[in-house]
């Protein structure tokens, strides 16, 4: 499969998939599992359900030159699986910070994919950040984990709306720092 690279967003190596740019082609894909109300409710931007016109946005704000935030594709076409199993992105905040987010597409589940992603982000650090930050909602322990397990530590407590579920939720946030060069 040929893709498309974005300038100065790295295809990265994970553990048996690539994270890459995302591309037009992914609309259908990201539809259907952004679409998907257990995706939905577990992030704090998805609404559910998604009113038309929602993807091909969120599309051409990744690809935008000026974007703020790289968003990658999990693909794993290269050794014959999904060409989109969840994605991942980095969201460039002030002083050499970003925020990490995930989400990974039900049939995808409990096989160590989120895992996978953000160790090959933070491995990678294509940003070249100082900090990562990272928040997750308190229902749901197995991305905190992902977090812990990737060497972030938990610094607090906090909230945020979900757009999904039309309420504030409790999070909890953490922090990866990395060492001065």
């Amino acid at each position: 499969m040929q893709h498309t690279v974005i300038q100065n967003q790295p295809s990265i190596k994970a553990d048996g998939f690539y994270l890459r740019p995302l591309i037009r082609s992914d609309m259908g894909d990201i539809s259907l599992y952004a679409g998907d109300a257990r995706v939905a409710n577990m992030t704090s931007s998805i609404p559910h359900p998604l009113p038309p016109g929602a993807i091909e946005a969120f599309l051409d704000r990744a690809i935008d030159p000026n974007r703020v935030e790289d968003i990658w594709a999990l693909d794993a076409s290269d050794s014959g699986g999904a060409s989109l199993m969840g994605l991942i992105s980095l969201k460039r905040l002030e002083r050499e910070q970003s925020e990490i987010g995930y989400w990974i597409a039900p049939h995808f589940w409990d096989k160590g994919l989120a895992s996978s992603a953000v160790n090959a982000i933070v491995a990678e650090n294509p940003m070249q950040n100082k900090t990562m930050f990272a928040a997750v909602f308190q229902d749901n322990p197995a991305s905190a984990k992902v977090l812990t397990q990737a060497g972030f530590d938990y610094i607090g407590d906090a909230e945020t709306f979900s757009v999904a579920r039309d309420t504030v939720v409790p999070t909890w946030t953490y922090l990866r720092s990395f060492p001065a060069e």
